[in-house]
């Protein structure tokens, strides 16, 4: 076999100066000039001849990418369904059939009657390299469907409608709106769509030339949408607004803020032209969300504590809280939701989630949903509707597939309404799972999270796949994967460090790995690493280590520090380029970002601060571990030129002779391919090689 040869990227001279340091980047061309299109040919040609080399590599390891990505499929059950749920005069549900990618929507009466298809995605995916839904929305008398979807990857969504008495389609459309990807659930609103309660128009997030949603409009149906109405307009470009609703439906929410700060509207579900009511006006460092329930708003925030409390007051004094329930230091409130004769309060205490019950009369007394393991992931499902006596919960843990139950409030009782089926067989019991503490080298302890094979050895012989994100303020769920058991029964152990600058143990946790604290992120994987192996469970150059987008500048971060404890590393969509980035504030997300990483532009501690820890600017000659690096063409999160530049500079400075592989989807954006069945190739393309270089390929 002929031997491949590495593309190696064309330096060519660009430099830049702030705060009186000069920075060489002879690999800045790859940042086409016109982006957001991607034109330049030269940058095409060196994306492609990463992309044949990959495949060139990969090539010899193809029987077992397959072979995996038949496992992972086989323990996907093709013709699944959700469980229907009640909103109004309806049922909705969604379905997938064999050999589908995408699902379709259902609905029937609760009265009785036929099951009716609302929306066919294989149908709209049909001859499309890429497809997302990103909203999903009902209006209130059934009648009306307002939908999103992507059709690159870009995260620019174009909204259609349709009549749902008649299955037509209605003429106009909305492009260029913001959304969230999509949901298994219908509710009030998803994804920045909210219908009013007549159902006469809907209001939008807008997505401008800079990927930003600053401006809310109202359209109503039957006019041009070049008429629709600007209801509110953010000109903090640091700050992005989104619509909901309450969960009455009374009140439809705009919400804008920034990762440290928000500020919330309301406007009467049935007048959306009236002048919004401010709740309370932005204060830098204080967040807040709202419900309402007779009159009452229901605050969230985080004024006086990180760890939140619960105000309430009155909805003609929105700006005069009162305090309903204290912070706490051990249970972290993540959020609360009304319903018509008791409120939720999530949370987690000690890291893991708890759901309580609290009746009107009688607040300060909390009814808990008791879950049976020691690590797990639980939340709320779908539940609509206002008046519920039944609750909708999801349970999983690293050994339990997701379950959906209903809850009976008044009587305390779960009842199982589905468990996840994997039609290739699964044996919980051939499991274990564990929630560790490993000392970091400050002294704090962090959590882990661990499911391996019940007869693992702790002698340092087995490897060990370690993932992490740390940022944003975002915990990782201890759930279920029927992916990973690819690994774990080929003798792997699985591992998630609860690093800080996620949340899991409430908002301070985020705060101490966010800003001028980023370090401990890195420090707290790389000391979880060094605690498994003195632990047993695996040993250094055993272990395979993978993080995306902030996740994967965590990568860059501890390949640079410690390359030698690592035996393969996956790096998706990664966050990589972070000086750069941070200092140019046209990209779409880097003003919105200053607050979780600092402005460089504008503070030299910060330039100094981030240039120490940027993975691009920090490699250096060394021996690194083997690398599969991915970005996404039309990523509007971290651009295809980020994870493109590391690997380049990376090829160019290492001293070593280990893989280091570069894929860019060229059809996709930050979430990578579409579909249910491409998203499990790629997975078995990364398990394939995590195998390869830790030498347990059959």
């Amino acid at each position: 076999m002929t031997e491949l040869t590495p593309p190696i990227a064309e330096t060519r001279p660009h430099s830049f100066t702030a705060h009186g340091v000069t920075i060489e980047d002879p690999y800045a061309w790859l940042k086409d000039p016109n982006y957001p299109e991607v034109d330049d040919a030269d940058v095409l040609a060196y994306l492609e001849a990463e992309n044949a080399y990959f495949e060139g590599v990969m090539a010899p390891h193809k029987a077992l990418t397959e072979r995996l990505y038949e496992e992972m499929k086989a323990r996907i059950k093709e013709d699944d369904s959700s469980v229907p749920q009640k909103d109004g005069d309806w049922l909705y549900w969604t379905a997938f059939e064999t050999g589908g990618q995408y699902r379709k929507w259902w609905r029937r009466p609760v009265a009785g009657g036929p099951d009716e298809l609302i929306l066919d995605e294989p149908a709209l995916a049909e001859g499309k390299e890429y497809f997302r839904l990103g909203a999903i929305v009902i209006s209130e008398d059934g009648t009306l469907m307002a939908y999103s979807t992507d059709a690159d990857g870009s995260e620019r969504y174009t909204i259609r409608f349709k009549s749902l008495e008649d299955g037509a389609p209605l003429a106009e459309e909305i492009d260029g709106v913001s959304g969230k990807w999509g949901s298994d659930s219908i509710e009030g609103a998803i994804g920045n769509i909210v219908f009013t309660t007549d159902g006469s128009g809907v209001l939008y997030g807008l997505t401008d030339e800079h990927w930003r949603t600053r401006t809310i409009k109202f359209h109503r149906l039957g006019t041009p949408v070049a008429d629709d109405v600007v209801i509110y307009y953010e000109e903090d470009a640091s700050f992005s607004v989104g619509v909901d609703m309450t969960s009455n439906r009374a009140w439809i929410v705009l919400a804008t803020g920034g990762h440290d700060t928000s500020e919330i509207y309301l406007l009467p579900a049935n007048d959306p032209l009236a002048t919004p009511l401010l709740v309370s006006a932005r204060k830098t460092g204080r967040e807040y969300d709202v419900d309402e329930h007779d009159g009452t708003l229901f605050i969230h925030t985080n004024d006086v504590d990180p760890n939140f409390r619960l105000c309430t007051a009155r909805i003609d004094a929105p700006d005069e809280w009162s305090e309903l329930i204290a912070p706490s230091a051990h249970f972290y409130m993540t959020g609360i939701e009304c319903f018509k004769d008791f409120f939720i309060v999530d949370g987690r205490e000690d890291g893991l989630d708890q759901i309580e019950i609290r009746r009107y009369e009688t607040p300060l007394e909390a009814q808990r949903i008791a879950f049976p393991e020691a690590s797990y992931d639980a939340g709320l499902g779908n539940n609509p509707e206002y008046d519920m006596a039944v609750l909708r919960v999801g349970y999983e843990s690293m050994v339990t597939p997701g379950t959906e139950y209903d809850y009976d409030v008044a009587s305390g009782t779960l009842t199982t309404l589905k468990v996840q089926e994997i039609p290739s067989g699964y044996d919980a019991d051939g499991y274990r799972t564990e929630r560790l503490k490993i000392t970091a080298r400050d002294g704090t302890e962090v959590p882990v999270s661990i499911v391996y094979p019940k007869d693992f050895p702790k002698d340092g012989s087995r490897p060990l796949f370690l993932y992490a994100y740390g940022a944003y303020g975002y915990a990782i769920p201890p759930g279920f994967s029927t992916g990973r058991l690819s690994l774990l029964d080929r003798g792997f152990a699985y591992a998630i460090a609860h690093i800080r600058g996620g949340d899991d143990l409430g908002q301070q946790w985020y705060l101490d790995g966010k800003l001028e604290k980023r370090a401990n992120t890195f420090n707290d994987f790389v000391d979880v690493a060094k605690g498994l192996v003195a632990q047993g469970w695996t040993s250094a150059g055993r272990i395979a280590i993978a993080g995306r987008s902030a996740g994967g500048e965590l990568m860059g971060a501890v390949v640079n520090s410690d390359p030698e404890l690592w035996g393969a590393v996956i790096a998706d969509v990664p966050f990589v380029d972070v000086l750069n980035t941070m200092l140019d504030g046209d990209l779409p997300l880097t003003p919105g970002e200053w607050p979780e990483w600092g402005n460089p532009i504008e503070d030299p501690a910060a330039f100094a601060l981030i240039r120490s820890y940027s993975p691009y600017d920090q490699v250096k000659p060394q021996a690194y571990p083997p690398m599969f690096i991915s970005g996404g063409l039309n990523d509007p999160r971290v651009t295809y030129w980020e994870p493109a530049k590391w690997a380049a500079k990376l090829r160019a400075t290492k001293t070593d002779d280990n893989v280091l592989l570069l894929k860019t989807n060229m059809g996709a954006g930050h979430g990578g391919k579409s579909g249910r069945f491409e998203s499990l190739r790629e997975a078995a393309e990364e398990h394939a090689f995590v195998l390869w270089q830790l030498g347990v390929e059959e």
